[in-house]
């Protein structure tokens, strides 16, 4: 059975940046990409917000930058997804696609988030034409456009009340005739002039053409179906952590986030780090996850130094 150093579990900014110093320090370190090379930040289009790039670079290339980057100081990346673990001893085992294992004596995971979508035909076809799930990061493209938000919790609210600060109008899209979020971003929204909430709908269908979103189908509770004129679709329905395989020796929150030691990237199991979104709830943005991918190696290799 192989043995590594150090194995890094996903790619995106944490995983690469993470391989990235791990090389540097030379503890020749494996990563396995996943099933989405680049992670969920390959699903859209330019990023304006990652520092360094004052016009703007490709999501696609910015991760292909940080992938050779690792490659060129020695890491070895494959393509592959951890499906089972065994962390119960040292070194840690991993089964790489239901077929192969590979001890480590370091892991760190860094296999982010996944946003949840309605599951629509459309929405999957329009995914980085205006169809997203950060406000945060796709915001801008929309200023002074027309805008809709799915959802009516906290992270809706906010989604909205941030788009309203850039965009002509923002509607809504709840299910329910009330909203989930607290009383105090209720109120925010519910004050804020260019948002519109439409209370008791779902989208039927976003639609579009070969430029991008233009519009979405709703349907009331009633059964009323009406078009609204939009120019981003944006979904605030929560993300959910790909967690699962290592839930079973380390400690997550209710939501199935990897708790880690405040101002570190130590989980709850000696030997185990993680990095990136999957340990973060709050931020999930890519300078986030490279900052913490840095601090998942340089805590791996503090801890093989120590511990080897």
């Amino acid at each position: 059975m192989e043995r590594v150093k150090c194995l890094i579990v996903g790619s995106g900014p944490a995983g690469y940046t993470a391989a990235i110093y791990a090389s540097r320090a030379g503890l020749s370190p494996v990563l396995y990409e996943g099933m989405q090379p680049g992670g969920q930040l390959t699903t859209t289009t330019e990023i304006e917000n990652f520092p360094g790039f004052p016009k703007g670079i490709d999501a696609n290339t910015l991760m292909a930058d940080m992938r050779s980057q690792a490659g060129r100081f020695g890491a070895d990346i494959r393509f592959g997804a951890v499906t089972k673990t065994d962390f119960s001893r040292k070194p840690f085992r991993l089964e790489i696609d239901e077929k192969t294992w590979i001890e480590a004596d370091s892991v760190i995971i860094a296999t982010g988030a996944s946003a949840k979508y309605l599951g629509l035909e459309s929405e999957r076809r329009f995914r980085g034409l205006g169809v997203s799930a950060c406000a945060t990061c796709d915001g801008f493209f929309y200023r002074k456009k027309d805008v809709a938000v799915v959802g009516g919790g906290d992270t809706a609210c906010e989604e909205a009340t941030y788009l309203a600060g850039l965009c002509r109008k923002v509607y809504m899209i709840v299910r329910r005739d009330v909203l989930r979020a607290t009383e105090a971003m209720q109120q925010k929204v519910l004050s804020t002039e260019n948002i519109e909430v439409l209370w008791e709908c779902q989208t039927q269908e976003v639609l579009g053409d070969e430029s991008g979103v233009t519009g979405a189908r709703l349907v009331r509770k009633g059964g009323e179906v009406f078009d609204i004129a939009i120019d981003g679709f944006f979904l605030a329905i929560g993300h959910h952590p790909n967690s699962d395989p290592f839930k079973e020796w380390i400690d997550t929150d209710d939501a199935g986030y990897i708790c880690v030691q405040p101002g570190t990237s130590l989980t709850s199991r000696e030997g185990i780090f993680a990095a990136g979104d999957v340990c973060d709830p709050r931020y999930r943005q890519a300078v986030v996850a490279a900052g913490s991918g840095c601090k998942a190696a340089m805590d791996a290799e503090k801890y093989l130094k120590e511990s080897l």
